[in-house]
C-alpha cells in the first residue's frame, strides 16, 4: 500500500521546496537529495522557480557481499537481489537460510540503491542536465569526496548568483537532449522518462516521447550495469564517472557541448578542464563495440498503447513476443496467481488499474517482477502494465501503457486469452483483437470505482495527467 504514495511524493517534494523558497524569498538554492523521487522532485522545483540552483546528490550505497550456505560468494549484491531471492524461495529454488543471508548483505551502509536504478539514473541525469557539479554523481555516499562536492556546489551557486545565471539558462532543450543521451547510453531506469517529461514541463521546454526514440536511434547502449549487467555505480566511479561517458558522447557529436551548466561554463568547457579518461571497454563499452546499437530505452506505440508505452530494451532478450493475455486487476491478484502456479511460460501478464489515476500513484511492479524472475519465468513471461517499474527491474517488462485503464485505454478491454504482440525492433505493441469486438466490449463499460475518496491520494487522482505527459499534476 505504501507504494501508492511514492510517485505522489515527487509532487509533494517539488511543491514543498517551492512553498519554502517563495515564502522565505530565498535568492538561490543547493538542493540535496538521495533517493528516487526526491531527485526529480528537487529538479522540478528548481526548474519551476527559475533561480540560481545547484543539485547535489547524496550518493549511492557501496555494494554488498554475502556467502550462501553452500559457500558460494555473492559479490556486488543489491536490494534487487533480495526481491529476486524472495521469488526463488517461494518457487523452492532457494532456501530460507540463503534468502536471509542475501537480505543481510544487501545494505552494508548508507546511500541510494547501488545499481544503475532510478536514483543513480537521475543523479546522472542531473549531471548531464548541467544542474550538478561535474563528477559528482558517481562517488558513493560514504566517500569523503562528498564533502568536496558539497563545498564546490556552494561555490557554484554563489557564482551563479553573482553572474545572474538561473535554471532557465541551464535547463534548455539541448540540456534535456544531453540527459536523454546519457540515459540511453547507460541503459538507465524507465522512470527517467516520466521524470524528464515532468522536469521539462516545469522548465517550459517542449519534450515528448518522440524525443526519446529520436535520440535512442543515434546513441548506442554502452554500459554493462545492473540490473541487467554486471556492475554497480561504484564501479563506474572507478573509471571516472559520468564525465567519462559525456566525453565519449561529445567526441562522437552525440551531445551538445555548448549547453550551459551550473559551473557557469559549458559542457565542453567543463570536460576540457576535467580531462576525463577514455571508456574502459568493460564497464563502459566503446562506441564501436556497443552492447546494443541503439539506446537502452524504447517507446512503443500500437493498438494497445496509442499514447505510448515504455520498455527497457537494454534488458529485453527477445525481438518479438506474442502470447495469450492473463489479465489481473492490480498487482496483488497477479502475485497470488504466480504463487499458486497459474502463470505459465509464454503468458502475457496484464496488470491494469495501476496507472497514475487508477492506482492511484502508478506503483512500481517491483514485487511481481522480482518474483517472476525468481520463479525462473523471467525470460518466458511478458509483463505489461499501466503502472511502472523499479529502476532495478529486469526481463520482459513494459510499463506506462497509455491511456491507462481508468481512462478507457485499450488495456481496459483486454480479456484472458487475447493475443498480444510486441515487436521491439519496430517499437510496436498491439492487441490482436478485431476493432468490432473491442467496440462491443466498450459498450456499457465502466471503470473500477476509485480506491480512495478522501485524502492526498484522492486529490492526486483528480489532478494527475497521463504517464505520456510525465504524470504531472500542474
Amino acid at each position: 500500500e505504501g507504494m501508492h504514495f511514492s510517485l505522489v511524493s515527487r509532487e509533494v517534494i517539488a511543491d514543498s521546496v517551492e512553498v519554502v523558497m517563495e515564502a522565505e524569498r530565498l535568492d538561490g538554492s543547493v538542493l540535496l537529495a538521495g533517493c528516487d523521487k526526491s531527485l526529480p522532485g528537487m529538479l522540478m522545483a528548481a526548474a519551476r522557480l527559475e533561480l540560481p540552483s545547484v543539485f547535489l546528490y547524496a550518493g549511492s550505497i557501496m555494494p554488498g557481499h554475502g556467502r550462501l550456505s553452500d559457500g558460494t560468494v555473492k559479490d556486488d549484491v543489491t536490494i534487487i537481489d533480495a526481491f529476486e531471492a524472495v521469488g526463488a524461495c517461494k518457487a523452492g529454488l532457494m532456501s530460507e537460510e540463503d534468502l536471509k543471508r542475501i537480505e543481510e548483505a544487501i545494505c552494508p551502509g548508507e546511500g541510494a540503491c547501488g545499481g544503475f536504478y532510478t536514483a543513480n539514473t537521475m543523479a546522472s541525469v542531473a549531471e548531464a542536465l548541467g544542474m550538478s557539479v561535474p563528477g559528482s554523481a558517481a562517488p558513493p555516499s560514504a566517500d569523503r569526496r562528498r564533502d568536496y562536492f558539497a563545498h564546490k556546489s556552494g561555490e557554484a551557486v554563489v557564482e551563479l548568483l553573482r553572474r545572474g545565471i538561473t535554471t532557465k539558462d541551464i535547463l534548455t532543450k539541448k540540456a534535456f537532449e544531453n540527459a536523454i543521451a546519457v540515459v540511453m547510453c547507460m541503459g538507465g531506469s524507465t522512470n527517467a522518462v516520466l521524470h524528464l517529461l515532468a522536469i521539462a514541463r516545469e522548465a517550459q521546454v517542449e519534450l515528448t516521447l518522440d524525443d526519446f526514440n529520436r535520440i535512442a536511434d543515434r546513441v548506442p547502449h554502452l554500459a554493462d550495469m545492473k540490473p541487467f549487467g554486471k556492475y554497480v555505480m561504484n564501479d563506474l566511479d572507478h573509471i571516472g564517472g559520468i564525465p567519462v561517458v559525456m566525453q565519449a558522447l561529445l567526441d562522437e557529436g552525440l551531445i551538445h557541448g555548448d549547453a550551459m551548466t551550473c559551473t557557469g561554463r559549458t559542457v565542453a568547457e567543463n570536460l576540457a578542464e576535467l580531462r576525463p579518461g577514455a571508456l574502459d571497454g568493460e564497464i563502459m563499452r566503446t562506441i564501436d563495440n556497443p552492447i546494443h546499437t541503439t539506446g537502452g530505452i524504447s517507446i512503443l506505440h500500437g493498438s494497445l498503447a496509442p499514447e505510448g508505452a515504455v520498455v527497457k530494451s537494454a534488458g529485453f532478450d527477445l525481438d518479438v513476443f506474442e502470447g495469450p493475455a492473463r489479465v489481473f486487476e492490480r498487482e496483488r491478484a497477479a502475485m497470488d496467481a504466480l504463487t499458486e502456479g497459474r502463470i505459465q511460460h509464454g503468458d502475457v501478464v496484464v496488470i491494469r488499474y495501476e496507472g497514475p489515476k487508477g492506482g492511484p500513484g502508478m506503483r512500481e511492479m517491483l514485487a511481481i517482477t522480482g518474483a517472476i524472475k525468481g520463479a525462473g519465468l523471467g525470460k518466458d513471461v511478458l509483463l505489461l502494465t499501466d503502472g511502472r517499474f523499479s529502476g532495478g527491474t529486469t526481463g520482459l517488462c513494459i510499463g506506462h501503457v497509455a491511456p491507462e485503464a481508468v481512462d478507457a485505454g485499450p488495456i481496459a478491454f483486454v480479456r484472458d486469452g487475447d493475443l498480444i504482440r510486441v515487436d521491439i525492433a519496430n517499437r510496436t505493441i498491439d492487441l490482436l483483437v478485431d476493432e468490432s469486438e473491442l467496440a462491443a466490449r466498450r459498450d456499457g463499460w465502466a471503470p473500477l470505482p476509485p480506491r480512495y475518496t478522501r485524502g492526498v491520494l484522492a486529490k492526486y487522482a483528480k489532478l494527475v495527467r497521463s504517464a505520456s505527459e510525465g504524470a504531472i499534476t500542474g
